[in-house]
């Protein structure tokens, strides 16, 4: 079986998309013999996650270490999910792997989460490596990255996301998501405003946990910043080759990460200033050049839009700014819709490739509901889309040269307009 004939099995293997246990999961790791050598650096929150795991996998690498990498979605490629010394593997090498998976499971069903996942897993393990870095799903506690026990835990910025599955406040989801804590270890937290249940669980499990502002410290001015942890500081630095606004919090939180595993995994100022100015990552907050400037985002929450929008703000004028969005029907796309709209002219949304996504039509109705009480740059008009690509094309045709088009929302809006422009 191919990489596409494995993931197509997948997707028809268990009855729902999303089934909140690790049972399973355990079980089909033991039956694999499924572990790492290598220290294990397991990364969890609402958002951040891809730029943190970005920005310690290429320090590491700056460093001198062999670097393995597991984080999701994907954009355009399912490989992309696994990488090795920042390089997608081939699919052909992923293929025994899913056999390995099939074998082991015998009579129990895993969803196509948990069965990519087991995997990936097995992929890296089978690679001479000195860092795992794993980015942990939607949750934490039942997430399917959580049968790995990590050397090193980090959490970023919690936020109000699948609260049908995580709780409905900060505290509650934030204790979903310490759930990959464990007893004795150490852990970092990044957000600069933590729910409370993270230092709570932290103190049950007698983890020795950093909290930025107490453990760690930075700031900045428009040409350089400098970090503060416990025992090792970082001057004149420059920002990370990631853009938007809250960089600095994913990256002050890598560098507390780097300090605490310091013993094992030793890393100098050379290979953070080097992997900080060489971190990629697309699709967030992505600005291509060109005339009109074209910006990607896969924000798709209202605390990521928020940066967003302020990401926009700081960009510098433009005349208008149009919009292609498609999200899926869960999120709050009141709020997401209520928060971008100051900064846009024209909305153009669209239908996406899942059946979990809200229709290019409800979205329109949703803000023609909206927008007698959202604040708006003037007169707005909207179109709709069948395809993110189309809608793209339709705004291109509307826009000046000096205009912005920002492409954000789900991953499936994003990575169809990444691969369109053959940039994936």
């Amino acid at each position: 079986m191919h990489l596409n004939d494995w993931l197509a099995h997948c997707e028809r293997l268990h009855p729902t998309a999303i089934d909140m246990t690790l049972d399973r999961v355990k079980a089909v790791r033991d039956r694999m013999g499924l572990r790492f050598t290598a220290p294990v650096i397991s990364v969890a929150g609402t958002n951040g996650k891809g730029s943190t795991c970005a920005m310690l996998d290429a320090i590491a690498r700056a460093a001198g270490y062999r670097v393995g990498l597991y984080s999701k979605p994907h954009l355009v490629h399912f490989e992309e999910r696994c990488r090795i010394q920042g390089e997608m593997v081939s699919s052909d090498s992923l293929e025994a792997h899913f056999a390995a998976v099939e074998a082991a499971r015998g009579d129990l069903t895993l969803t196509y989460f948990e069965f990519t996942t087991l995997a990936i897993m097995s992929r890296l393990a089978a690679e001479p490596l000195d860092l795992v870095i794993l980015e942990v799903g939607m949750g934490g506690r039942l997430d399917a990255v959580n049968a790995i026990d990590a050397d090193l835990a980090v959490i970023t910025s919690i936020d109000l996301d699948h609260m049908e599955y995580l709780g409905p406040d900060r505290d509650t989801i934030g204790r979903e998501k310490a759930g990959v804590l464990r007893p004795g270890r150490k852990a970092v937290c990044s957000d600069p405003m933590p729910p409370a249940s993270i230092a709570q669980e932290a103190g049950r499990l007698g983890v020795d946990l950093r909290l930025s502002g107490r453990d760690f410290r930075f700031d900045g001015d428009r040409q350089q910043w400098r970090w503060e942890g416990r025992s090792r500081r970082f001057a004149g630095l420059a920002y990370p080759a990631l853009r938007g606004v809250n960089q600095l919090l994913n990256a002050a939180g890598v560098l507390a990460a780097f300090e605490a595993l310091h013993e094992t995994l030793p890393i100098n100022a050379q290979a953070v200033r080097m992997g900080l100015s060489l971190v990629e990552l697309a699709g967030r907050f992505q600005v291509l050049p060109g005339q009109p400037t074209l910006v990607l985002d896969v924000a798709h929450n209202p605390h990521a839009v928020a940066a967003l929008a302020q990401n926009l703000d700081q960009m510098g004028f433009a005349p208008r700014t149009r919009a292609v969005f498609g999200a899926m029907a869960d999120k709050a796309l009141d709020e997401v819709l209520a928060i971008i709209s100051p900064w846009i002219d024209h909305w153009a949304f669209c239908n996406l490739d899942s059946p979990r996504a809200a229709t290019a039509s409800d979205l329109a109705a949703r803000w023609k509901a909206l927008a007698p009480s959202l604040k708006t740059p003037g007169e707005v008009s909207v179109s709709q889309h069948s395809h993110p690509v189309d809608a793209v094309a339709h705004v291109r045709s509307l826009s000046d040269p000096a205009d912005r088009i920002l492409v954000f929302g789900s991953f499936y809006t994003v990575g169809p307009v990444l691969a369109s422009l053959g940039r994936a």
